[in-house]
């Protein structure tokens, strides 16, 4: 072995990207390449690993400029930029929030540990956004907060959303997780609602192996923000005015701070985002426009406005109608067979899930917002019929960073062959079901 290979600044191998991609032979995308790396040694080097470093520093003034807000912090993962933006909303006991059914649970956890009551919403199946008119139908006089999910990159309907938060005085949480540099009416999702929250967790299009980020407008929220996570952030919490300052330089005395390792990668892989986008754009696009020529398979709509990046997963609608009746489930077992990595509805429903389904006693002795002695009532199966609905004949083809020249082509041609085959599919898992009986 060589000095230089002793040498843990040089390294002698790139690091790979976090899980193999789901379809090796289509993509030849490395997430972490040289200049992370680079990067994250130079840091080292440097000493630059706590707090708000200049590279830290940089990095939000850049995403700031980016998004078009006059605020942005990092927080050390995107739960924890969302339990910020809720507590710098003054989300809290006795309120309540409106979520999708069909998000990460992340998306309303951190609701919950502030006390807050959660309330689920239905979709629209077509784009698998949530609902405008289910959102109004949960409003009450508790709503304190809409989160609205743009989910694996596809932004909500803003515009009706905001309008009915609007009549009732409602605050709007962008969740932009999967939605890094999505548009909506030509402005950066993230800067539309009262706050915007990312995701930079290492699978994500810009990552920080494990990073979040806040962005607001607003200076209430942003200093609120601070206040619950960034204690002590080097030269004390970066506060605008006086209203907060007897309370520098530790804040509540909560670190939620990004690792600065972390975020000088996340400032590299910001720059690549541009041309990532463009990739996974052309290929989604290239497969969207193939569907039209299959049975059974429907591209999922964008709203009007809307400029969908991120790009986190490749849902499309499958209808079992017309591929006589064959269940999603069984396409997709076929198409895996065939080497064609797909799945389905990655995300539980959340009504579904026993924390949501039943309650939780989550402060313990019956007190927090899943308690019944709270008022909580808990969620069945049939409460979401849309979002259900979808969960079961939704199909997520493989997403795709750097796409073989002909990967739209070779994904098309699993599913038209499998489609051809679905009568005969359809017969044998009908037998297999009567066998079983």
């Amino acid at each position: 072995m060589s000095a230089d290979n002793l040498n843990p600044f040089i390294p002698s191998r790139t690091f790979v990207q976090t899980g193999a991609p789901a379809v090796p032979e289509l993509d030849r995308w490395q997430q972490i390449g040289d200049a992370e790396v680079e990067m994250a040694a130079e840091m080292t080097r440097r000493n630059e690993l706590s707090g708000g470093t200049p590279v830290v520093r940089e990095f939000e003034k850049q995403w700031r400029e980016w998004i078009g807000t006059r605020y942005a912090i990092t927080t050390v993962n995107g739960t924890s930029a969302l339990y910020s933006a809720y507590f710098g909303l003054g989300v809290g006991p006795g309120d309540e929030v409106i979520c999708p059914v069909n998000t990460w649970i992340c998306s309303i956890a951190p609701a919950i540990l502030l006390g807050a009551k959660p309330v689920f919403c239905d979709i629209d199946p077509s784009t698998l956004q949530l609902d405008p008119e289910s959102v109004r139908s949960k409003i009450t006089g508790k709503t304190a907060c809409i989160c609205a999910v743009h989910l694996w990159g596809n932004p909500c309907n803003l515009a009706a959303i905001l309008a009915v938060a609007s009549e009732r005085g409602i605050s709007v949480l962008e969740d932009c997780s999967h939605a890094h540099g999505a548009k909506y009416k030509g402005r950066m999702c993230g800067s539309i609602g009262a706050v915007g929250c990312w995701s930079l967790q290492g699978s994500k299009p810009v990552s920080a192996g494990e990073g979040g980020v806040v962005a607001t407008n607003d200076t209430d929220i942003f200093e609120r923000a601070c206040l619950v996570g960034q204690v002590n952030r080097i030269a004390g919490i970066d506060l605008v005015g006086a209203r907060y300052e007897e309370h520098q330089p530790l804040g509540l005395g909560m670190k939620f701070r990004a690792h600065p390792l972390g975020i000088g990668i996340a400032k590299v892989q910001l720059e690549k985002l541009p041309a990532l986008n463009a990739r996974r754009a052309a290929y989604v696009s290239g497969v969207e426009a193939g569907l039209k020529d299959i049975p059974g398979l429907r591209a999922v709509q964008v709203y009007e406005g809307a400029e969908r990046a991120g790009f986190y997963g490749f849902p499309i609608r499958y209808v079992p109608e017309e591929l006589h009746g064959l269940s999603c489930k069984a396409f997709c077992c076929a198409l895996n067979e065939m080497g064609l990595k797909v799945s389905i509805a990655p995300y539980p429903n959340l009504h579904n899930l026993p924390l949501f389904a039943k309650g939780f006693d989550v402060f313990t002795r019956n007190r927090g917002p899943l308690c019944a002695s709270e008022g909580y009532a808990g969620y069945r199966r049939g409460d979401f019929p849309k979002a259900e609905e979808a969960e079961e004949n939704t199909l997520f083809l493989p997403q795709l960073g750097d796409p073989v020249p002909n990967a739209a082509e070779l994904v098309l041609g699993a599913l038209r062959k499998v489609a051809d085959r679905a009568p005969q599919l359809a017969k044998e898992s009908q037998a297999q079901a009567s066998a079983k009986q």
